[in-house]
Protein backbone atom coordinates (compact mmCIF):
# COMPACT_ATOMS: atom_id res chain seq x y z
CA UNK A 1 0.00 0.00 0.00
CA UNK A 2 0.89 3.50 -0.63
CA UNK A 3 1.47 6.04 2.28
CA UNK A 4 0.42 9.26 -0.39
CA UNK A 5 -3.46 7.51 -0.94
CA UNK A 6 -3.71 7.55 2.96
CA UNK A 7 -3.24 11.78 2.98
CA UNK A 8 -5.53 12.21 -0.18
CA UNK A 9 -8.30 10.73 1.73
CA UNK A 10 -7.78 10.93 5.73
CA UNK A 11 -8.12 14.92 4.70
CA UNK A 12 -11.95 14.45 3.89
CA UNK A 13 -12.50 11.54 6.61
CA UNK A 14 -10.80 13.91 9.13
CA UNK A 15 -13.26 17.31 8.12
CA UNK A 16 -16.17 15.02 8.60
CA UNK A 17 -15.68 14.07 11.98
CA UNK A 18 -15.65 17.62 12.89
CA UNK A 19 -18.18 18.75 11.15
CA UNK A 20 -20.68 16.06 12.60
CA UNK A 21 -19.89 16.23 16.17
CA UNK A 22 -19.61 20.08 16.26
CA UNK A 23 -23.13 22.50 16.68
CA UNK A 24 -21.15 25.08 14.81
CA UNK A 25 -17.91 25.45 12.85
CA UNK A 26 -16.26 29.14 12.34
CA UNK A 27 -14.78 28.47 8.69
CA UNK A 28 -12.27 30.87 7.25
CA UNK A 29 -13.20 29.95 3.60
CA UNK A 30 -15.85 28.51 1.98
CA UNK A 31 -15.60 26.05 -0.93
CA UNK A 32 -17.11 23.29 -2.69
CA UNK A 33 -15.79 21.25 0.12
CA UNK A 34 -16.89 22.88 2.95
CA UNK A 35 -20.49 23.47 1.46
CA UNK A 36 -20.88 19.74 1.48
CA UNK A 37 -21.47 19.82 5.42
CA UNK A 38 -23.83 22.85 5.37
CA UNK A 39 -26.67 20.98 5.36
CA UNK A 40 -25.23 17.59 7.31
CA UNK A 41 -24.35 19.99 10.30
CA UNK A 42 -27.92 21.81 10.05
CA UNK A 43 -29.44 17.90 10.65
CA UNK A 44 -27.79 17.26 13.29
CA UNK A 45 -28.55 20.55 14.94
CA UNK A 46 -32.26 19.94 14.39
CA UNK A 47 -31.94 16.50 15.95
CA UNK A 48 -29.91 17.96 18.57
CA UNK A 49 -32.73 20.13 19.81
CA UNK A 50 -35.38 18.66 18.30
CA UNK A 51 -36.07 14.98 18.57
CA UNK A 52 -38.56 13.65 20.82
CA UNK A 53 -35.57 11.92 22.76
CA UNK A 54 -31.62 12.44 23.23
CA UNK A 55 -29.65 11.60 20.10
CA UNK A 56 -26.83 9.72 20.24
CA UNK A 57 -23.57 11.90 18.35
CA UNK A 58 -21.65 8.52 18.10
CA UNK A 59 -24.45 6.99 16.25
CA UNK A 60 -25.16 9.66 14.33
CA UNK A 61 -21.65 10.00 12.83
CA UNK A 62 -21.18 6.47 12.04
CA UNK A 63 -24.81 6.65 10.38
CA UNK A 64 -24.02 9.49 8.96
CA UNK A 65 -20.74 8.02 7.07
CA UNK A 66 -22.15 4.31 6.40
CA UNK A 67 -24.84 6.06 4.29
CA UNK A 68 -22.39 7.96 2.67
CA UNK A 69 -20.43 4.60 1.94
CA UNK A 70 -23.71 2.82 0.97
CA UNK A 71 -24.25 5.76 -2.01
CA UNK A 72 -21.28 3.86 -3.37
CA UNK A 73 -23.26 0.84 -4.32
CA UNK A 74 -19.91 -0.99 -3.30
CA UNK A 75 -19.55 -4.12 -1.06
CA UNK A 76 -16.00 -3.84 -0.71
CA UNK A 77 -16.05 -0.02 0.62
CA UNK A 78 -16.67 -0.25 4.21
CA UNK A 79 -16.69 1.67 7.52
CA UNK A 80 -15.05 0.11 10.14
CA UNK A 81 -15.69 1.71 13.78
CA UNK A 82 -13.33 1.25 16.35
CA UNK A 83 -15.31 -1.13 18.48
CA UNK A 84 -15.15 -3.65 15.17
CA UNK A 85 -12.08 -2.94 14.65
CA UNK A 86 -10.74 -6.13 16.70
CA UNK A 87 -12.53 -8.47 14.69
CA UNK A 88 -12.45 -6.83 10.88
CA UNK A 89 -8.45 -7.20 11.15
CA UNK A 90 -9.01 -10.81 12.80
CA UNK A 91 -11.12 -11.65 10.00
CA UNK A 92 -8.26 -9.86 7.21
CA UNK A 93 -4.97 -10.97 8.69
CA UNK A 94 -6.11 -14.11 10.20
CA UNK A 95 -4.13 -13.19 13.28
CA UNK A 96 -5.18 -12.47 16.83
CA UNK A 97 -4.69 -13.65 20.85
CA UNK A 98 -6.73 -16.40 22.35
CA UNK A 99 -5.97 -19.99 22.92
CA UNK A 100 -6.56 -20.90 19.59
CA UNK A 101 -9.55 -22.62 18.23
CA UNK A 102 -12.79 -23.15 16.02
CA UNK A 103 -15.91 -22.75 18.19
CA UNK A 104 -19.25 -22.84 17.42
CA UNK A 105 -22.69 -22.81 19.17
CA UNK A 106 -24.35 -26.18 19.55
CA UNK A 107 -27.40 -27.04 21.57
CA UNK A 108 -26.82 -23.64 23.38
CA UNK A 109 -23.85 -24.42 24.59
CA UNK A 110 -20.16 -22.76 23.28
CA UNK A 111 -18.31 -26.27 21.34
CA UNK A 112 -14.94 -26.83 20.41
CA UNK A 113 -14.57 -27.59 16.67
CA UNK A 114 -11.06 -27.76 16.51
CA UNK A 115 -8.23 -26.95 17.81
CA UNK A 116 -5.67 -24.63 15.78
CA UNK A 117 -1.79 -26.45 14.11
CA UNK A 118 0.47 -25.13 17.50
CA UNK A 119 -1.85 -23.20 19.39
CA UNK A 120 -1.98 -23.11 23.32
CA UNK A 121 -5.13 -25.27 23.29
CA UNK A 122 -3.89 -27.95 21.14
CA UNK A 123 -1.20 -28.24 23.54
CA UNK A 124 -3.56 -27.75 26.76
CA UNK A 125 -5.46 -30.92 25.41
CA UNK A 126 -8.26 -29.30 24.01
CA UNK A 127 -10.15 -31.81 21.41
CA UNK A 128 -13.20 -31.34 18.84
CA UNK A 129 -16.27 -31.75 20.28
CA UNK A 130 -15.35 -30.86 23.72
CA UNK A 131 -18.30 -28.18 25.26
CA UNK A 132 -16.83 -25.08 26.74
CA UNK A 133 -20.05 -24.45 30.12
CA UNK A 134 -17.32 -21.96 31.97
CA UNK A 135 -15.79 -19.09 31.32
CA UNK A 136 -13.95 -17.27 34.11
CA UNK A 137 -17.36 -18.75 36.23
CA UNK A 138 -19.85 -17.60 33.56
CA UNK A 139 -21.50 -20.02 31.84
CA UNK A 140 -21.42 -20.03 28.46
CA UNK A 141 -25.43 -21.69 27.62
CA UNK A 142 -27.27 -19.56 25.27
CA UNK A 143 -24.57 -16.88 25.18
CA UNK A 144 -24.20 -15.76 21.68
CA UNK A 145 -20.27 -17.41 20.23
CA UNK A 146 -19.42 -13.69 19.69
CA UNK A 147 -19.68 -12.79 23.49
CA UNK A 148 -17.99 -16.07 24.62
CA UNK A 149 -14.82 -15.33 21.67
CA UNK A 150 -14.72 -12.04 23.42
CA UNK A 151 -13.94 -13.62 26.46
CA UNK A 152 -11.53 -16.02 25.61
CA UNK A 153 -9.61 -13.45 23.41
CA UNK A 154 -7.14 -11.23 25.66
CA UNK A 155 -3.85 -10.07 25.87
CA UNK A 156 -0.68 -12.14 25.34
CA UNK A 157 0.45 -13.80 28.87
CA UNK A 158 -3.00 -13.31 30.40
CA UNK A 159 -4.45 -16.31 31.72
CA UNK A 160 -8.39 -17.30 30.90
CA UNK A 161 -9.98 -19.77 33.51
CA UNK A 162 -12.74 -22.20 32.06
CA UNK A 163 -14.46 -25.98 32.52
CA UNK A 164 -14.58 -28.14 29.61
CA UNK A 165 -17.60 -31.37 29.58
CA UNK A 166 -16.09 -33.88 28.03
CA UNK A 167 -18.18 -37.45 27.62
CA UNK A 168 -19.86 -36.68 30.84
CA UNK A 169 -17.16 -35.36 32.85
CA UNK A 170 -16.48 -31.73 33.54
CA UNK A 171 -12.44 -30.81 33.44
CA UNK A 172 -11.17 -27.36 34.55
CA UNK A 173 -8.50 -25.97 32.23
CA UNK A 174 -6.07 -22.66 32.56
CA UNK A 175 -4.57 -21.72 29.07
CA UNK A 176 -2.31 -18.94 28.69
CA UNK A 177 -3.44 -16.32 25.82
CA UNK A 178 -0.78 -16.55 22.45
CA UNK A 179 -0.85 -15.05 19.60
CA UNK A 180 -2.21 -17.25 16.95
CA UNK A 181 -1.49 -16.93 13.20
CA UNK A 182 -4.10 -19.43 11.56
CA UNK A 183 -2.55 -21.01 8.77
CA UNK A 184 -3.63 -20.69 5.02
CA UNK A 185 -2.25 -23.78 3.44
CA UNK A 186 -3.41 -27.47 3.75
CA UNK A 187 -2.86 -30.26 2.28
CA UNK A 188 -4.40 -34.09 1.53
CA UNK A 189 -4.63 -35.41 5.11
CA UNK A 190 -3.09 -34.40 8.40
CA UNK A 191 0.57 -36.59 8.95
CA UNK A 192 0.56 -39.24 11.29
CA UNK A 193 4.28 -38.52 12.46
CA UNK A 194 2.59 -34.85 13.75
CA UNK A 195 -1.16 -34.22 13.58
CA UNK A 196 0.05 -30.35 13.42
CA UNK A 197 1.46 -30.53 9.58
CA UNK A 198 -0.09 -31.99 6.58
CA UNK A 199 0.55 -34.50 4.42
CA UNK A 200 0.68 -32.73 0.48
CA UNK A 201 0.77 -36.09 -1.72
CA UNK A 202 -1.98 -36.98 -3.28
CA UNK A 203 -0.85 -39.29 -5.82
CA UNK A 204 2.63 -41.07 -4.50
CA UNK A 205 3.09 -42.98 -7.82
CA UNK A 206 2.68 -40.09 -9.60
CA UNK A 207 4.29 -37.82 -8.03
CA UNK A 208 1.35 -35.54 -7.51
CA UNK A 209 0.66 -33.33 -4.44
CA UNK A 210 -1.97 -31.01 -3.64
CA UNK A 211 -2.11 -28.14 -1.65
CA UNK A 212 -4.99 -26.19 -0.86
CA UNK A 213 -5.02 -22.20 -0.13
CA UNK A 214 -7.99 -21.21 2.43
CA UNK A 215 -6.86 -17.00 2.28
CA UNK A 216 -4.37 -14.85 0.77
CA UNK A 217 -2.90 -13.69 4.49
CA UNK A 218 0.83 -12.62 5.12
CA UNK A 219 3.18 -14.85 5.07
CA UNK A 220 1.19 -17.13 2.98
CA UNK A 221 3.40 -17.47 0.03
CA UNK A 222 5.95 -18.77 2.62
CA UNK A 223 3.58 -21.32 3.73
CA UNK A 224 3.14 -22.40 0.08
CA UNK A 225 6.84 -22.83 -0.85
CA UNK A 226 7.18 -24.93 2.54
CA UNK A 227 4.62 -26.98 1.11
CA UNK A 228 5.62 -27.81 -2.24
CA UNK A 229 9.41 -28.26 -0.54
CA UNK A 230 7.87 -30.44 1.64
CA UNK A 231 6.71 -32.35 -1.65
CA UNK A 232 9.84 -32.83 -3.56
CA UNK A 233 9.52 -29.65 -5.87
CA UNK A 234 13.35 -28.44 -5.79
CA UNK A 235 14.24 -32.13 -5.40
CA UNK A 236 12.31 -33.17 -8.91
CA UNK A 237 10.06 -35.79 -6.66
CA UNK A 238 7.03 -33.59 -7.47
CA UNK A 239 5.75 -34.35 -11.14
CA UNK A 240 2.77 -32.08 -10.58
CA UNK A 241 0.48 -29.67 -8.91
CA UNK A 242 -3.11 -29.53 -8.47
CA UNK A 243 -4.11 -26.12 -6.27
CA UNK A 244 -6.96 -25.87 -4.50
CA UNK A 245 -8.68 -22.29 -4.36
CA UNK A 246 -12.13 -22.68 -4.09
CA UNK A 247 -14.24 -21.04 -1.43
CA UNK A 248 -10.93 -18.43 -1.03
CA UNK A 249 -12.57 -15.43 -0.80
CA UNK A 250 -8.68 -13.40 -1.63
CA UNK A 251 -7.00 -11.23 0.70
CA UNK A 252 -3.29 -9.27 0.47
CA UNK A 253 -2.65 -8.87 -3.53
CA UNK A 254 0.89 -9.08 -2.95
CA UNK A 255 0.87 -12.64 -1.57
CA UNK A 256 -0.93 -13.80 -4.51
CA UNK A 257 1.69 -11.77 -6.78
CA UNK A 258 4.59 -13.49 -5.46
CA UNK A 259 3.10 -17.08 -5.13
CA UNK A 260 2.95 -16.52 -9.28
CA UNK A 261 6.14 -15.34 -9.41
CA UNK A 262 7.08 -18.67 -7.50
CA UNK A 263 5.67 -20.45 -10.73
CA UNK A 264 6.56 -17.72 -13.47
CA UNK A 265 9.76 -16.71 -14.76
CA UNK A 266 8.79 -14.29 -16.92
CA UNK A 267 5.47 -12.70 -18.37
CA UNK A 268 2.84 -10.28 -16.95
CA UNK A 269 0.95 -11.02 -13.38
CA UNK A 270 -1.41 -8.54 -13.10
CA UNK A 271 -1.73 -5.01 -13.46
CA UNK A 272 -3.84 -2.28 -11.18
CA UNK A 273 -4.71 0.87 -12.21
CA UNK A 274 -7.48 3.96 -10.65
CA UNK A 275 -8.68 7.31 -11.03
CA UNK A 276 -5.94 8.03 -8.55
CA UNK A 277 -3.17 6.23 -9.48
CA UNK A 278 -0.78 5.77 -12.65
CA UNK A 279 -1.37 1.91 -14.11
CA UNK A 280 1.57 -0.76 -12.11
CA UNK A 281 2.77 -3.62 -13.96
CA UNK A 282 3.54 -6.60 -12.06
CA UNK A 283 6.26 -8.93 -13.59
CA UNK A 284 7.57 -12.04 -13.45
CA UNK A 285 11.28 -12.54 -12.52
CA UNK A 286 13.60 -15.84 -12.79
CA UNK A 287 14.93 -15.92 -9.25
CA UNK A 288 13.38 -17.80 -7.12
CA UNK A 289 10.85 -19.79 -9.61
CA UNK A 290 10.24 -23.11 -9.02
CA UNK A 291 10.85 -26.23 -11.67
CA UNK A 292 8.37 -26.37 -14.36
CA UNK A 293 5.69 -28.98 -13.64
CA UNK A 294 2.29 -29.32 -14.57
CA UNK A 295 -0.65 -27.36 -12.56
CA UNK A 296 -4.04 -27.52 -12.29
CA UNK A 297 -5.98 -24.75 -10.55
CA UNK A 298 -9.63 -26.09 -8.73
CA UNK A 299 -11.71 -22.81 -8.73
CA UNK A 300 -15.33 -22.09 -7.98
CA UNK A 301 -18.18 -19.29 -7.96
CA UNK A 302 -16.23 -18.30 -4.29
CA UNK A 303 -12.71 -18.06 -5.75
CA UNK A 304 -12.53 -14.81 -5.41
CA UNK A 305 -10.35 -11.64 -6.10
CA UNK A 306 -6.40 -12.67 -5.13
CA UNK A 307 -7.77 -16.17 -5.87
CA UNK A 308 -9.00 -14.72 -9.50
CA UNK A 309 -5.58 -12.56 -9.97
CA UNK A 310 -3.39 -16.04 -9.09
CA UNK A 311 -5.78 -18.17 -11.36
CA UNK A 312 -5.76 -15.77 -14.09
CA UNK A 313 -1.54 -15.34 -14.22
CA UNK A 314 -1.11 -18.55 -14.50
CA UNK A 315 -3.42 -19.68 -17.05
CA UNK A 316 -2.76 -17.02 -19.04
CA UNK A 317 0.39 -17.27 -19.45
CA UNK A 318 0.01 -20.65 -20.05
CA UNK A 319 2.00 -22.26 -16.87
CA UNK A 320 -1.62 -23.71 -15.64
CA UNK A 321 -5.26 -25.26 -16.44
CA UNK A 322 -8.52 -23.89 -14.49
CA UNK A 323 -10.68 -27.15 -13.42
CA UNK A 324 -14.10 -26.46 -12.09
CA UNK A 325 -16.14 -23.61 -12.62
CA UNK A 326 -16.37 -20.41 -13.37
CA UNK A 327 -15.04 -17.76 -10.30
CA UNK A 328 -16.83 -14.95 -8.79
CA UNK A 329 -15.81 -11.77 -10.71
CA UNK A 330 -14.14 -9.81 -8.25
CA UNK A 331 -11.33 -7.18 -9.94
CA UNK A 332 -11.14 -4.23 -6.97
CA UNK A 333 -8.05 -3.69 -4.81
CA UNK A 334 -8.72 -2.16 -1.29
CA UNK A 335 -7.17 -0.49 0.93
CA UNK A 336 -7.21 -0.17 4.83
CA UNK A 337 -6.60 3.05 6.26
CA UNK A 338 -6.72 4.17 10.01
CA UNK A 339 -9.26 7.53 10.26
CA UNK A 340 -6.79 9.89 12.53
CA UNK A 341 -10.01 11.37 13.66
CA UNK A 342 -12.14 8.70 14.09
CA UNK A 343 -10.91 7.68 17.38
CA UNK A 344 -9.31 3.94 15.75
CA UNK A 345 -12.07 3.59 13.41
CA UNK A 346 -10.82 2.34 9.84
CA UNK A 347 -11.87 2.77 6.25
CA UNK A 348 -11.84 -0.26 3.82
CA UNK A 349 -12.27 1.73 0.64
CA UNK A 350 -12.07 1.02 -3.19
CA UNK A 351 -9.25 2.53 -5.19
CA UNK A 352 -8.00 0.72 -8.19
CA UNK A 353 -8.97 -2.20 -10.67
CA UNK A 354 -7.01 -5.09 -11.34
CA UNK A 355 -6.57 -6.74 -15.00
CA UNK A 356 -5.18 -10.06 -16.09
CA UNK A 357 -2.33 -10.24 -18.71
CA UNK A 358 -4.68 -10.24 -20.96
CA UNK A 359 -5.44 -6.42 -19.78
CA UNK A 360 -9.11 -7.73 -19.26
CA UNK A 361 -10.86 -6.87 -16.44
CA UNK A 362 -12.72 -9.45 -14.13
CA UNK A 363 -15.13 -7.40 -12.54
CA UNK A 364 -18.85 -8.56 -12.17
CA UNK A 365 -21.47 -6.32 -12.54
CA UNK A 366 -25.39 -6.58 -12.96
CA UNK A 367 -25.22 -5.84 -16.72
CA UNK A 368 -21.82 -8.51 -17.48
CA UNK A 369 -22.22 -11.29 -19.45
CA UNK A 370 -18.19 -12.70 -18.78
CA UNK A 371 -16.59 -12.24 -15.93
CA UNK A 372 -14.21 -14.16 -13.18
CA UNK A 373 -11.44 -17.08 -14.63
CA UNK A 374 -13.38 -19.17 -16.57
CA UNK A 375 -12.03 -23.53 -16.32
CA UNK A 376 -10.15 -24.40 -19.31
CA UNK A 377 -12.17 -25.58 -21.98
CA UNK A 378 -12.52 -29.43 -21.61
CA UNK A 379 -12.43 -29.13 -17.74
CA UNK A 380 -15.67 -27.83 -16.89
CA UNK A 381 -16.47 -30.09 -14.28
CA UNK A 382 -19.89 -28.42 -12.27
CA UNK A 383 -20.98 -30.03 -9.06
CA UNK A 384 -24.16 -30.65 -7.73
CA UNK A 385 -25.02 -29.25 -3.85
CA UNK A 386 -25.78 -33.15 -2.57
CA UNK A 387 -21.98 -33.41 -4.53
CA UNK A 388 -20.60 -30.58 -2.24
CA UNK A 389 -21.74 -31.02 0.93
CA UNK A 390 -20.70 -34.65 0.80
CA UNK A 391 -17.27 -33.37 -0.44
CA UNK A 392 -17.13 -30.54 2.63
CA UNK A 393 -18.65 -32.74 5.36
CA UNK A 394 -14.93 -35.29 4.25
CA UNK A 395 -12.95 -31.95 4.53
CA UNK A 396 -13.89 -30.88 7.75
CA UNK A 397 -13.29 -34.69 9.16
CA UNK A 398 -9.59 -34.21 7.92
CA UNK A 399 -9.30 -30.75 9.23
CA UNK A 400 -9.80 -31.89 12.66
CA UNK A 401 -7.21 -31.37 15.02
CA UNK A 402 -6.70 -34.21 17.33
CA UNK A 403 -4.02 -37.21 18.37
CA UNK A 404 -4.98 -39.52 16.08
CA UNK A 405 -7.82 -40.68 14.28
CA UNK A 406 -11.16 -39.51 15.51
CA UNK A 407 -13.34 -42.45 16.66
CA UNK A 408 -15.10 -44.18 14.49
CA UNK A 409 -13.67 -42.44 11.29
CA UNK A 410 -12.45 -44.73 8.45
CA UNK A 411 -9.67 -43.26 6.29
CA UNK A 412 -8.14 -44.88 3.48
CA UNK A 413 -5.04 -46.35 2.12
CA UNK A 414 -3.30 -42.37 1.31
CA UNK A 415 -0.61 -44.67 -0.65
CA UNK A 416 -3.31 -45.62 -3.08
CA UNK A 417 -4.97 -42.38 -4.73
CA UNK A 418 -7.78 -44.02 -6.50
CA UNK A 419 -8.95 -45.14 -3.26
CA UNK A 420 -8.22 -41.54 -2.05
CA UNK A 421 -10.05 -39.49 -4.47
CA UNK A 422 -12.90 -41.85 -3.74
CA UNK A 423 -12.60 -41.16 -0.29
CA UNK A 424 -12.44 -37.76 -0.57
CA UNK A 425 -15.94 -37.96 -2.63
CA UNK A 426 -14.61 -34.54 -5.03
CA UNK A 427 -15.24 -34.89 -8.70
CA UNK A 428 -13.24 -31.35 -9.19
CA UNK A 429 -10.23 -32.69 -7.39
CA UNK A 430 -10.47 -36.11 -9.19
CA UNK A 431 -11.09 -34.79 -12.63
CA UNK A 432 -7.45 -32.66 -11.74
CA UNK A 433 -5.58 -35.24 -10.64
CA UNK A 434 -6.50 -37.41 -13.61
CA UNK A 435 -5.48 -34.38 -16.13
CA UNK A 436 -2.05 -33.85 -14.15
CA UNK A 437 -1.31 -37.87 -14.20
CA UNK A 438 -2.34 -37.70 -18.35
CA UNK A 439 -0.04 -34.36 -18.86
CA UNK A 440 2.70 -36.04 -17.41
CA UNK A 441 2.43 -39.34 -19.02
CA UNK A 442 1.68 -38.08 -22.43
CA UNK A 443 3.42 -34.56 -22.07
CA UNK A 444 -0.12 -32.75 -23.33
CA UNK A 445 -3.61 -32.02 -21.84
CA UNK A 446 -6.17 -34.62 -22.08
CA UNK A 447 -10.12 -33.11 -21.41
CA UNK A 448 -11.34 -34.39 -18.18
CA UNK A 449 -14.61 -32.03 -18.20
CA UNK A 450 -16.75 -30.82 -20.03
CA UNK A 451 -16.62 -27.75 -22.63
CA UNK A 452 -16.16 -24.60 -21.40
CA UNK A 453 -19.84 -22.93 -21.19
CA UNK A 454 -20.27 -20.00 -23.21
CA UNK A 455 -20.82 -16.85 -21.63
CA UNK A 456 -24.70 -16.52 -22.81
CA UNK A 457 -25.49 -19.79 -21.44
CA UNK A 458 -24.15 -18.49 -17.82
CA UNK A 459 -25.77 -15.56 -17.94
CA UNK A 460 -29.02 -17.01 -18.86
CA UNK A 461 -28.22 -19.52 -15.93
CA UNK A 462 -27.84 -16.29 -13.87
CA UNK A 463 -30.79 -14.88 -15.11
CA UNK A 464 -33.03 -18.08 -14.22
CA UNK A 465 -31.42 -17.90 -10.56
CA UNK A 466 -32.98 -14.14 -10.35
CA UNK A 467 -35.93 -14.95 -11.86
CA UNK A 468 -36.45 -17.65 -9.49
CA UNK A 469 -35.29 -15.72 -6.33
CA UNK A 470 -37.61 -13.34 -7.72
CA UNK A 471 -40.67 -15.51 -7.62
CA UNK A 472 -39.94 -16.90 -3.85
CA UNK A 473 -39.66 -12.83 -2.80
CA UNK A 474 -43.17 -12.80 -4.64
CA UNK A 475 -44.37 -16.11 -2.34
CA UNK A 476 -43.13 -14.65 0.30
CA UNK A 477 -44.50 -11.60 0.07
CA UNK A 478 -48.07 -13.16 -0.45
CA UNK A 479 -47.70 -15.66 2.52
CA UNK A 480 -47.09 -12.35 4.90
CA UNK A 481 -50.26 -10.99 3.18
CA UNK A 482 -52.22 -13.69 4.29
CA UNK A 483 -50.93 -14.11 7.60
CA UNK A 484 -51.31 -10.59 8.41
CA UNK A 485 -54.78 -10.50 6.92
CA UNK A 486 -55.57 -13.52 9.26
CA UNK A 487 -54.17 -11.96 12.46
CA UNK A 488 -55.86 -8.70 11.40
CA UNK A 489 -59.44 -10.63 11.02
CA UNK A 490 -58.82 -11.80 14.70
CA UNK A 491 -57.86 -15.69 13.70
CA UNK A 492 -55.65 -17.74 16.32
CA UNK A 493 -51.90 -17.70 15.74
CA UNK A 494 -52.61 -21.88 15.40
CA UNK A 495 -55.03 -20.89 12.28
CA UNK A 496 -52.09 -18.42 11.25
CA UNK A 497 -49.33 -21.05 11.46
CA UNK A 498 -48.08 -22.29 7.99
CA UNK A 499 -49.15 -26.19 7.69
CA UNK A 500 -46.50 -28.54 8.30
CA UNK A 501 -46.60 -31.49 5.69
CA UNK A 502 -44.07 -33.84 7.16
CA UNK A 503 -41.47 -34.28 9.49
CA UNK A 504 -38.17 -32.13 9.19
CA UNK A 505 -35.66 -34.62 8.95
CA UNK A 506 -37.10 -36.45 6.30
CA UNK A 507 -34.98 -36.25 2.67
CA UNK A 508 -37.23 -36.59 -0.52
CA UNK A 509 -34.11 -35.93 -2.36
CA UNK A 510 -34.38 -38.16 -5.37
CA UNK A 511 -37.71 -39.17 -4.78
CA UNK A 512 -41.18 -38.44 -6.79
CA UNK A 513 -44.10 -36.41 -7.10
CA UNK A 514 -47.27 -37.71 -8.38
CA UNK A 515 -49.96 -35.35 -9.24
CA UNK A 516 -53.34 -36.26 -10.12
CA UNK A 517 -56.26 -34.72 -11.01
CA UNK A 518 -59.95 -34.79 -8.76
CA UNK A 519 -60.53 -38.22 -10.95
CA UNK A 520 -57.74 -40.03 -9.78
CA UNK A 521 -55.91 -40.03 -13.53
CA UNK A 522 -52.25 -39.38 -13.38
CA UNK A 523 -51.26 -36.14 -14.58
CA UNK A 524 -47.59 -36.17 -14.31
CA UNK A 525 -44.55 -37.15 -11.79
CA UNK A 526 -42.12 -34.70 -11.17
CA UNK A 527 -38.62 -35.38 -9.27
CA UNK A 528 -37.40 -33.99 -6.49
CA UNK A 529 -34.00 -32.61 -6.68
CA UNK A 530 -33.86 -30.07 -3.83
CA UNK A 531 -34.89 -29.54 -0.11
CA UNK A 532 -37.40 -26.64 -0.76
CA UNK A 533 -40.36 -28.58 -1.82
CA UNK A 534 -42.18 -28.53 1.51
CA UNK A 535 -41.73 -24.05 1.57
CA UNK A 536 -42.97 -24.15 -2.13
CA UNK A 537 -45.69 -26.30 -0.90
CA UNK A 538 -46.82 -24.08 2.15
CA UNK A 539 -47.19 -21.45 -0.64
CA UNK A 540 -49.50 -23.08 -3.02
CA UNK A 541 -52.75 -23.78 -2.90
CA UNK A 542 -53.07 -27.28 -1.24
CA UNK A 543 -53.59 -29.02 2.51
CA UNK A 544 -52.86 -32.10 3.32
CA UNK A 545 -55.49 -34.68 2.93
CA UNK A 546 -56.88 -36.05 6.04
Amino acid sequence: MSKSRAIIDLSLVGVLGIAVIGSTLALGRRGDDYAFFDELIEVRQELARRYVEPVNDTRLREGAIRGMIESLDDPYTVYVPASEKRDFNKDLTGEYVGIGAQVNQLEGWLTIVSPLEDSPAFRAGIMPDDRIVEIEGKSTYNVSVDDCIDMLLGEPGTVVRFVIERKGERLPFEITRDRIKTRSVKGVHRASSDPNAWDYTIDPAAGIAYVRLVQFTPRCSEEILAALRSAGAESGALKGLVLDLRFNPGGLLDEAEAIADLFLSEGVIVSTRGRSFPEVVRRAEQPGTLPDFPIAILLNAQSASASEVLAGALTENNRAIAVGTRSFGKGSVQSVLELSSGQGSELKITEQGYYLPSGRSITRKDDSASWGVDPTDGFYVPMTDEQTLAMLEVRRKQELLMSGAAPGTETPNWTDADAVLSYLKDPQLDAAVRAVRARIAGGSWSPTGQPGPQSTSIASSELTKLAKYRERLLRELDRTERRASAIEAGESGAQAQLPDFWPDDTDLVGGQVELRDKSGKLITVLEITGRNLERALQDADVRKKP
